[in-house]
């Protein structure tokens, strides 16, 4: 029996990292445009009407899109609940600070539109930008940490067998992870500016077009540090990792220059599509760095993918539960963003002197 169960638990432990892979890059390449407009909203947006524009590029979707952040986190929980234990605890402040954004940035899109005064709108439009700004530097400057592998160490109150982050909060802004935190916002803006390209007309369509092909070359030039430092830096050399590293740092950068070259020219599809590539090849570097060792290095103490995984039994049940349940979320997820495809005029957007009631 006991050989069977370790044939099992190898061989859904890889899937399950896998699996937890792909939902944080559908998360970010999601959540990543979300996350863009709302930090675009005091600079792209000329006026009230301009801002509620763009926030109704993303209203229908905002909210569907950060489940994806909720289910990644509770597959974290269920497969390996020792990476998320240790995640968790050693690196609390920083996730409060993801979790203090998303609350602003929820508050504010709910709670904009209460009030006619553009007072009122403005501050709500600014607890939006800061509560979608914060995530989005915390989770860069958290993933290039995850390549550079946090240190770990014995805890010193349980035997020390339990494994214990020994990195301090200031620890983690290293120039690499800080490089990281420029891509994040920078790329994410690109992407937000793309979205909203894509979904509008008129003005606000040109500015959005311009908008993402400035950032989109922004983004090109740090993205092309970030892959040199993680290539040079942190990847290790004469492997398979390595190789693949190289070629997906490489792919994001063109792909994130082609976008910029194609935005603003009437190519505002692909080039929303390149930049969310570009995205997902970024993502997917990491992870494959964080094979084995989810992101963390240990010292003194035994951790890795398989001693953090569940039991088994417990990965049998959530492989057969996803493959019931996930087609259905997906299906769902795909004709709301068909139903709401349509774009999105400013003409359509009632003047200031109406009131919200009207």
């Amino acid at each position: 029996m006991f050989p069977i169960l370790e044939i099992a638990h190898s061989s859904l432990t890889p899937v399950w990292f896998v699996l937890i892979a792909v939902l944080w890059i559908g998360f970010f390449f999601l959540e990543g445009f979300d996350f863009g407009v709302a930090m675009l909203l005091p600079f792209m947006g000329k006026d009230d009407r301009d801002r509620r524009v763009m926030v109704n590029t993303i209203g229908p979707t905002w909210d569907g899109n950060e489940v994806w952040l909720i289910t990644a986190g509770g597959a974290m929980f269920a497969a390996f609940p020792g990476w998320y234990a240790t995640l968790f605890s050693g690196l609390y402040l920083p996730l409060l600070l993801v979790l203090f954004g998303l609350i602003l940035r929820g508050v504010s899109f709910e709670y904009r539109s209460k009030h006619p005064t553009s007072r009122w709108r403005t501050s709500f439009d600014w607890m939006a930008t800061i509560g979608s700004f914060l995530p989005t530097l915390v989770l860069g400057v958290g993933f290039a940490n995850f390549v550079r592998g946090i240190a770990l160490g014995p805890s010193p109150t349980l035997n020390g067998d339990a494994p214990l982050v020994t990195t301090s909060f200031w620890g983690l802004f290293t120039p690499f992870a800080l490089i990281g935190g420029i891509l994040f916002v920078v790329l994410f803006c690109a992407h937000g500016a793309g979205f909203v390209a894509l979904k509008t007309t008129g003005h606000m369509h040109q500015r959005a077009g311009r908008t993402a092909s400035t950032l989109g070359w922004v983004a090109a030039a740090v993205m092309a540090a970030w892959a040199l430092m993680f290539n040079l830096m942190y990847a290790p050399e004469g492997s398979l990792q390595h190789t693949l590293t190289w070629v997906l740092g490489i792919l994001a950068v063109l792909l994130v220059v082609v976008a910029a070259t194609l935005s603003g020219r009437g190519r505002d599809g692909f080039a929303f599509v390149l930049n969310g590539a570009a995205i997902a090849a970024m993502m997917a570097a990491m992870f494959i760095k964080m094979w084995g060792n989810i992101g963390f290095r240990p010292v003194g103490v035994g951790f890795d993918m398989w001693i953090a995984s569940s039991t088994p039994y417990t990965l049998k049940i959530m492989t057969i539960s996803t493959a019931i349940f996930l087609p259905l979320v997906l299906a769902y997820q795909i004709w709301s963003y068909w139903v709401f495809r349509k774009r999105i005029s400013k003409e359509a957007i009632p003047s200031d002197a109406v009131p919200a009631s009207a």
